[in-house]
């Protein structure tokens, strides 16, 4: 039994200030994590300059406009990596399409984070398995069957790898991170006797990606199923400007939450499971505990069930085509399609739709039928 590894989401809560970055990076360590994870954000690897505003819990903003106020150069990512290896944790970061893996393999990342919205952006997966870097893959707004698809296109070179020159880190080559997409997630919803249903179903270590406020249930109750890795939204200030601030731990949030892990983790490891259930019972409630551990089957939660298709990744013209056109990558791209445009087909069939002809004429930013391209 391994102690779970905890990592301190800071994303991009730093606001693309290195100063803050480093200010955030030092409170994560002192907090007790394990590893700090940051994004690698550039706008048109995201999304359409159509896709408008979305309402986060720190307001209604225009995301593409603010994903592209986060975009910096090559060095500001090399200096996070370097300043949160000098404090001994981890430096782990989720890219978003091809450029920005690329970034991270050449600043040497470690260990790569695939985000849920990218669970099928397939030519990405396709990128970062040849790094031949541990993956956490997370799975929020996704089905069994979503999963499996991915992992068909990550697991064998992954699996071969292993094999031929074993990781000396303590990540396993391929962890799937249970993960609700919404902000903040409702801990009832959680289900987090999924853990053990999807080891045995993929024959993968899990872990939990936890978008709840609360620093302890969730995170305890996942350590009780069987967790290796456990990632938790980090801020120096829940009024900060950062996108997921108003969800995220503070410092004094974030050691509790450390702590009650370890703890319980201890005490799993001694045969007291029974002993931690019945402290969260008496501070929480039977029922809410009950109802984070859920039926253990996978399934959309109802917080995240309105995501499905419009945060995952679709084929998406990148500006007006017209009637005749043929498809290339330079006209269309795997985008999430977020709330004011509608989604086009599936990543899967990129390869299929390059190299037709469109039947009639595509607004830019919308998603690409098949309607667009059989007569």
């Amino acid at each position: 039994m391994q102690k779970p590894i905890i990592l301190a989401e800071i994303g991009s809560s730093h606001g693309g200030d290195l100063g803050k970055a480093k200010e955030l990076i030092a409170a994560a360590s002192e907090a007790g994590a394990d590893g700090a994870k940051f994004q690698l954000v550039y706008a048109e690897e995201i999304l359409h300059p159509r896709s408008g505003f979305v309402d986060l819990p720190g307001g209604r903003i225009p995301l593409f406009e603010r994903f592209k106020a986060l975009e910096r150069p090559v060095g500001f990512y090399a200096a996070l990596k370097e300043e949160t290896e000098a404090k001994g944790m981890w430096f782990v970061c989720s890219p978003f399409g091809i450029r920005s893996s690329r970034i991270l393999h050449q600043i040497g990342t470690k260990v790569f984070k695939i985000a849920s919205p990218e669970l099928n952006h397939y030519p990405l997966l396709e990128e970062v398995v040849q790094y031949h870097v541990p993956i956490l893959v997370s799975t929020g707004v996704s089905t069994l069957g979503d999963i499996e698809q991915a992992l068909s296109v990550l697991r064998t070179s992954m699996i071969e790898k292993d094999k031929e020159n074993p990781s000396q880190l303590p990540f396993p080559p391929l962890t799937l991170l249970h993960c609700i997409t919404a902000y903040p997630a409702p801990e009832e919803e959680y289900n987090l006797s999924i853990l053990p249903n999807l080891r045995g179903i993929f024959g993968l270590p899990v872990g939990v990606s936890d978008h709840s406020r609360d620093p302890v249930l969730v995170p305890v109750l996942a350590v009780l199923e069987g967790a290796r890795v456990i990632e938790k939204h980090f801020t120096l200030d829940h009024q900060g400007a950062g996108l997921d601030d108003p969800i995220a731990l503070d410092a004094r949030e974030f050691q509790t939450m450390v702590m009650e892990v370890r703890r319980a983790f201890l005490e799993v490891k001694a045969g007291r499971r029974s002993h931690v259930v019945e402290a969260l019972e008496a501070r929480y409630g039977k029922e809410k505990v009950w109802k984070v551990l859920g039926d253990g089957v996978k399934r959309l939660a109802s917080s995240e069930i309105g995501n499905y298709r419009t945060t995952n990744r679709s084929i998406h013209a990148l500006r007006d085509l017209r009637k005749g056109e043929v498809l290339t990558e330079d006209n269309c791209a795997l985008l999430r399609t977020e709330k004011n445009l509608k989604p086009g087909l599936s990543p899967e069939f990129l390869r299929v739709v390059l190299g037709k002809r469109l039947v009639r004429d595509v607004e830019s930013g919308e998603g690409i039928q098949w309607e667009d391209l059989l007569a």
